[in-house]
């Protein structure tokens, strides 16, 4: 029985739908190796916290934070050693986050609108496992700058010919 002091915090982030199906999951071990299990524990956390009003469980032997807005379930789950607090502040940056990215309209269509925002917020806050921000205006601010450097490749129409006016406008102003 390992409580030795780790960085290691968070074993999954997840995000499910008020059916509880799978909007977002990312798993930072392998307590869970294939998407049957992950899917499995998924339905079996959903079960056990969809009618509750409760921010924390224990299941299967971890601890699971959670919260709950409008059709979304979000999911911070760590070892049962864990500290419970730690993982909470994880929660709430994460929603707090999103809320301020989706401008207060944290449902699943905005959501699944914004998914890039969203991994790149997980991966600001969490990585693999480590926790690395828990300030939503920090990673609110970094997901912007990570946004802005996007590919050429990835940029849409608008954004090109918007970059193009922009260039041409200043061109002439010389």
């Amino acid at each position: 029985f390992d409580t030795e002091p780790s960085l290691y915090t968070v074993k999954a982030v997840l995000i499910l739908d008020n059916d509880g199906d799978r909007l977002y999951a990312k798993y930072y071990d392998d307590t869970y190796p294939t998407v049957k299990e992950q899917k499995a524990f998924e339905k079996n956390i959903f079960n056990k916290t969809h009618r509750t009003d409760s921010e924390i469980a224990l299941l299967e032997g971890l601890t699971v934070v959670y919260k709950s807005n409008i059709d979304l379930f979000f999911y911070v789950i760590g070892s049962s050693h864990e500290n419970e607090l730690m993982l909470m502040a994880v929660l709430n940056c994460l929603f707090d986050s999103l809320s301020q990215m989706l401008r207060k309209n944290v449902e699943r269509r905005a959501l699944l609108e914004n998914m890039e925002g969203l991994f790149l917020a997980v991966d600001e806050i969490v990585d693999g496992g480590v926790i690395l921000e828990s300030d939503p205006q920090q990673v609110v601010h970094r997901v912007a700058l990570r946004g802005d450097d996007v590919p050429l490749t990835e940029q849409t129409v608008t954004q090109v010919l918007q970059s193009a006016k922009e260039q041409i406008k200043w061109s002439l102003l010389r």
